[in-house]
């Protein structure tokens, strides 16, 4: 038998959750400002709420995955926020891209409201969701971890447990750093041999085969080449993850220089107005085109 769940934030990654969650036997409650995601939970078998409230009322654990902190403390913290649903023994499992000292000092007023809440950052995009192979990093008490591992284990190809409340965050980060200022960096040397005159088979199968070779050169090399701007992952979420890599660098007291020069040409694309398509579309920048 399932577990009573709410999800809050049925977007692009939220959606597809909440699907595999309901085809994983569990009863899921949602909420969206979005009516047209709140359509679709209901389609897929979910049962839409009126606030976050009432998610918490139908529910002994409770996803968020939402865009800035102050949607975050909103639907927790909030007025009509889990924490004031009462719901003894209720965990949040919150998913979202933080600041991790933020993410911690949430934990602790929410720990103090009763609500037990764990940082579970994920690597991945929707095809990630929809193989069930994203990578969780989860940041809080091990046996909050323990409770919450077999409901996110079938979702993903690895549930790590990173230490106490925000080092789910910081490693999210950390991961974004390598991965989102890669996307750039892959996208200057893919043009470098554009520009020499080489094909892109033969780009391709050199880098295949060499030291380059790697998941960020297979999830994105084709795309970046081919122009292929259909979005796995909005270039607005690099902007604003790469901000929080450069932010969280400069409270540790060193200079993320590589993360600041990737983040300008992800907010040259922003500010083109391509923030909703596909990160590969910064070859357009590097290509002039923004201007």
């Amino acid at each position: 038998m399932g577990e009573k769940l709410g999800f809050i934030g049925l977007g692009k990654m939220g959606t597809p959750l909440t699907r595999n969650l309901i085809a994983d036997s569990h009863k899921v409650s949602g909420f969206d400002i979005d009516t047209a995601r709140m359509d679709q939970l209901t389609e897929a078998g979910g049962t839409p709420c009126a606030n976050a409230k009432e998610v918490a009322e139908h529910s002994d654990m409770v996803f968020t995955m939402l865009l800035k902190p102050e949607h975050i403390e909103m639907n927790t913290i909030g007025p009509e926020g889990i924490a004031t649903a009462g719901k003894e023994g209720l965990i949040l499992i919150e998913m979202s891209t933080m600041n991790p000292t933020w993410s911690a000092e949430l934990a602790g007023k929410l720990e103090a409201r009763g609500v037990e809440m764990v940082d579970a950052p994920v690597s991945g995009t929707v095809p990630h969701v929809e193989s069930r192979t994203l990578a969780y990093m989860v940041g809080g008490k091990k046996e909050i971890f323990e409770r919450i591992k077999p409901i996110i284990e079938p979702l993903a190809k690895s549930v790590l447990h990173t230490g106490p409340n925000g080092t789910g965050c910081s490693m999210k980060l950390v991961t974004n750093l390598i991965v989102n200022a890669g996307v750039a960096l892959l996208t200057e040397g893919l043009l470098l041999g554009e520009r020499s005159g080489l094909s892109h088979d033969t780009i391709m199968s050199c880098l295949r085969s060499g030291a380059a070779a790697g998941v960020l050169l297979d999830l994105k090399g084709e795309k970046i080449l081919a122009r292929d701007y259909t979005p796995h992952g909005a270039l607005s979420i690099y902007v604003k993850d790469l901000g929080l890599c450069v932010d969280l660098a400069r409270e540790k007291g060193f200079d993320a220089s590589m993360a600041a020069a990737g983040l300008e040409m992800f907010r040259r694309a922003h500010e083109a107005g391509w923030s909703e398509d596909d990160c590969s579309r910064v070859v357009d920048v590097y290509e002039g085109k923004d201007r």
